[in-house]
């Protein structure tokens, strides 16, 4: 298998650099804020970020492609490294601390791009977590100071805590039923949003967590850090990995139960 390691670290300098440009205008009064095509905001940190990030890969690892949400693709091959430069700008412009930047590798093989190394950075909580393929998952302050992840051992829908990003898409899908009949089945349900669920199925402190509607860039990060933490990462149609558009993450003992309700089948 190959090793990744030069990739984690890499990826851990851009997300300190980025962590830096975010938190400089993290609840500015003056910050600039766009309204996209797609009518969701995007800030001039969010700009700023991934900017930075790109001007850094392109200089460590100018045969890389890299594919971001603000800036699109750039480059071909069978590297890609794929950036959020802050997963939840909603949040962001309102000052609640509930955001992260996401930054993945995916290399091609022959089912595709599959994410190999995976950062996941949220400094005004203080946390970050990140993963490499078959290197484990981990938090921490730093790679020399961190705890391995490990998912939890919960096996029954009805002792799970279920977290949930908000009701709308899955109305829109016509998977609102299904949803909500989960939400009773469990024994809590919270709805945290973005990056965060994934991160805390991957401690153990949540069992499963869905989004109806995603983007890779979404996704890449969070997929291996769950995956190397042992729980399972697939989209709703239950095709694995992050390229279905939407996720379902789970320990991996419910992730079948999971689906199950979302598709209807109970």
């Amino acid at each position: 298998m190959p090793d990744y390691d030069d990739d984690l670290r890499l990826a851990h300098v851009l997300a300190d650099a980025a962590d830096a440009a975010t938190m400089a205008r993290f609840k500015a009064l003056d910050l600039q804020v766009e309204t996209k095509p797609d009518m969701t905001p995007v800030s001039e940190a969010d700009k700023a970020a991934e900017e930075l990030i790109r001007g850094q890969l392109q200089r460590a690892r100018p045969r890389d492609a890299i594919l971001g949400e603000e800036y699109g693709i750039e480059g071909t091959g069978p590297r890609r490294w794929v950036v959020d430069p802050i997963d939840g700008t909603k949040n962001y412009v309102r000052g609640v601390p509930v955001w992260a930047t996401l930054i993945s590798l995916m290399v091609q093989g022959e089912g595709g791009y599959r994410p190999v190394v995976g950062v996941v950075s949220a400094p005004a909580l203080g946390r970050r977590w990140w993963a490499s393929e078959g290197g484990g998952a981990y938090t921490g302050r730093s790679l020399t100071s961190a705890t391995r992840l490990q998912v939890s051992a919960v096996s029954r829908v009805r002792d799970a805590s279920f977290a949930y990003s908000s009701l709308t898409g899955w109305e829109e899908q016509g998977r609102l039923d299904g949803f909500l009949d989960l939400t009773r089945a469990c024994w809590r349900t919270r709805g945290y949003g973005d990056f965060w669920p994934y991160m805390m199925v991957a401690e153990g402190s949540i069992d499963i967590c869905a989004e109806p509607e995603l983007s890779l860039w979404d996704m890449a990060a969070t997929a291996i850090v769950v995956q190397e933490a042992g729980g399972s990462f697939t989209g709703l149609d239950g095709s694995p990995g992050p390229h279905s558009g939407n996720a379902a993450a789970s320990n991996g003992l419910l992730h079948d139960e999971l689906l199950g309700y979302l598709n209807q089948r109970y």
